[in-house]
């Protein structure tokens, strides 16, 4: 089996043989966790088994395998420990933070289909891990709120109150309740997810890290992304419920036995241990797919799609709003609160889904409070806040991030509606396939002007240093960073970008497309996006299109027509700045195809 299990059922005794009783054991343990140094950890293996430990300063890479191979009864030595981006190499945990989640992965060239799954040993876990039933892996104060959740449910699970998968949806999820029998929370547990190992609905087939249900949103990791979504939304503007990423141990979660899918733990229950994403639930009357969408406030919708453009939502459609009435007199006056955003944050360009794009509403001016909220959105603040709250992030998401926020204030400063700022990142199909959006053709423009300047020059100048000195007649650069070296806002230091495995190599049919699709923007006056875009090459992929697209049902993979991870730092920092010298034309045509297009529905009505 894949799961850290154990025999024992939940109750007082969790904590076995070192049991001490309430709050006194819980204050004792913190401080002797703080006098002496220690960070809590959780190391998860790619086939979901989880393991709570606490890591002295004395600890490094080989003792903290030393103690997984005891746990799970395995040699570790073919295997990497992995904390987001980086492979923990040299013995050194220095960048690992407390209550942080690792992840254990066999080496690639050691995997075959005969290797065993990491089966722990019970009684062994048992012995070492302290956990409760459920931790939240953060003591940032943004998670308050839900520490007074988790105590609930746990009070709930001791009296025998059980959760309740959720049946809908491609992935495991459950309701998790209070001793009145209420829906408190909603958990998805990571190793659960479309793909993922111990996926209950049959979609399984890959380990945790690999590409998932969208090429650029890894097995595994789109539980981080739910948190990400209500980090990113300061003051409570879009209503993103509380979310938090915790470890959570209970009979109701499923374990499938090998590779066959079966569900092991409808021969006996067994107690398991999860990451996984923890979200208040919010009581509602139903979602936006079974309600007119008419009725929907402007500025709910316009907050809420805000949001979805900042995060490059590729999975917004009505099934993740839901809709509450409100009961203070006024007729027929609801509230949204979005949720699922597991999908969003891609580690590449995404086609975004967007449902609210032809709702009427998104064709309305912004009011001054929107704007005033856009003009104080700061990517390079939210980047490092999100670095801090979720150190396991990838920087191809952040840099996903820093891209569309400055794309929205820009946006948003030249005057453009919601509508107009979706449709420019949105991709459109025809018979052979989908062409690139305007969003991608002005990054691939702008990489193209980028890769003509003195970067490649300036780039085997200084190979083989360490650090890059700047000789550019760019008076902007020492008043921004103070200093000669080159430092990216938007990073934190890190050397590398982990790009996805399927991404590694470029096609040369890929390289033939950037080429035609860069010939052909230079060939075009003006830099007139409008007349590229309608001339844009197809995509030389064939893809079959639904209906209704989104995460509920199977999508083929899509070409990444361009990406942000293979720029190194001095690169990304010149893309951004070619990249916004090309927007005011970008806009200035899109203003002009509106103008001449029929009158949007809405424009005319009263909300």
């Amino acid at each position: 089996m894949a799961m850290a299990v154990f025999k024992s059922p939940i109750k007082s005794e969790f904590h076995g043989p070192r049991k001490m009783e309430g709050k006194e054991c819980k204050k004792q343990h913190l401080l002797h966790r703080h006098s002496s140094g220690r960070r809590r950890v959780f190391v998860q293996t790619e086939t979901g088994c989880v393991l709570g430990m606490d890591l002295d300063r004395s600890d490094n890479v080989h003792t903290v395998k030393k103690r997984l191979q005891i746990a799970f009864n395995l040699p570790t030595e073919e295997s990497s420990l992995t904390f987001g981006d980086m492979v923990l190499k040299n013995d050194d945990l220095s960048a690992v933070r407390n209550d942080s989640p690792l992840l254990l992965k066999r080496n690639l060239m050691h995997r075959s289909s005969s290797t065993p799954c990491l089966s722990p040993t019970g009684n062994d876990l048992q012995r070492k891990d302290l956990s409760g039933p459920i931790e939240i892996l953060s003591h940032s104060r943004c998670f308050l709120s839900l520490k007074q959740t988790a105590n609930d449910i746990v009070e709930a699970m001791k009296t025998g109150v059980e959760p309740i998968p959720v049946n809908g949806g491609m992935g495991g999820a459950y309701y998790f309740r209070n001793e009145k029998g209420q829906s408190v929370a909603i958990v998805k547990p990571t190793d659960e997810e479309p793909f993922a190992p111990n996926n209950p609905k049959g979609f399984t087939g890959k380990s945790l890290g690999e590409p998932g249900l969208k090429p650029s949103v890894r097995v595994g990791e789109t539980g981080y992304r739910e948190v990400a979504a209500y980090l990113l939304d300061y003051d409570h503007f879009a209503n993103v419920p509380p979310t938090a990423l915790v470890k959570i141990t209970h009979t109701v979660f499923n374990v499938n036995d090998g590779v066959n899918g079966n569900r092991s733990r409808e021969k006996k229950k067994l107690v398991s241990s999860k990451i996984a994403s923890f979200q208040k639930f919010v009581a509602h009357d139903f979602d936006a797919s079974d309600h007119g969408t008419s009725s929907f406030p402007v500025a709910s919708v316009h907050r809420i799609g805000i949001l979805d453009i900042r995060i490059l939502n590729t999975d917004r459609h009505g099934g993740n709003l839901l809709v509450k009435k409100l009961d203070d007199g006024r007729f027929g006056q609801v509230e949204l609160i979005p949720i699922d955003h597991g999908l969003c944050l891609p580690e590449t360009l995404e086609d975004p889904y967007f449902e609210w794009i032809h709702w009427p509403q998104a064709s309305i001016p912004f009011s001054e409070e929107e704007l005033d909220y856009i003009l104080s959105l700061d990517p390079v603040k939210d980047c490092e806040m999100l670095r801090r709250e979720l150190p396991m992030i990838r920087e191809a998401c952040l840099r996903v991030l820093a891209l569309c926020t400055v794309f929205l204030k820009e946006a948003a400063a030249y005057g453009l509606c919601l509508a107009e700022i979706g449709e420019m990142m949105t991709r459109e199909f025809h018979a052979g396939g989908e062409v690139p959006s305007v969003l991608e053709m002005l990054c691939i423009e702008a990489k193209r002007l980028v890769a003509e300047g003195d970067v490649l020059s300036l780039k085997s100048d200084i190979e083989g240093e360490t650090e890059f000195q700047f000789d550019l007649d760019y008076s902007d650069f020492d008043s921004v960073y103070n200093s000669k070296t080159v430092k990216n806002p938007f990073s934190n230091g890190r050397s590398s970008l982990g790009k996805l495995e399927e991404e590694e190599d470029e096609t040369e049919e890929e390289a033939g497309l950037a080429l035609s699709l860069s010939k052909l923007l230079t060939s075009t006056k003006d830099n007139k996006m409008g007349s590229v875009y309608l001339n844009t090459p197809r995509d030389v992929t064939e893809r079959t299109l639904s209906s209704h697209k989104s995460a509920n049902v199977l999508l083929l993979v899509t070409t990444n027509f361009v990406k942000l991870a293979d720029m190194i730092e001095v690169e990304w920092v010149m893309f951004l700045e070619k990249f916004q010298e090309l927007l005011d034309s970008a806009f200035a045509e899109r203003r002009t195809m509106t103008l001449r297009s029929r009158q949007r529905l809405g424009t005319s009505c009263q909300f």
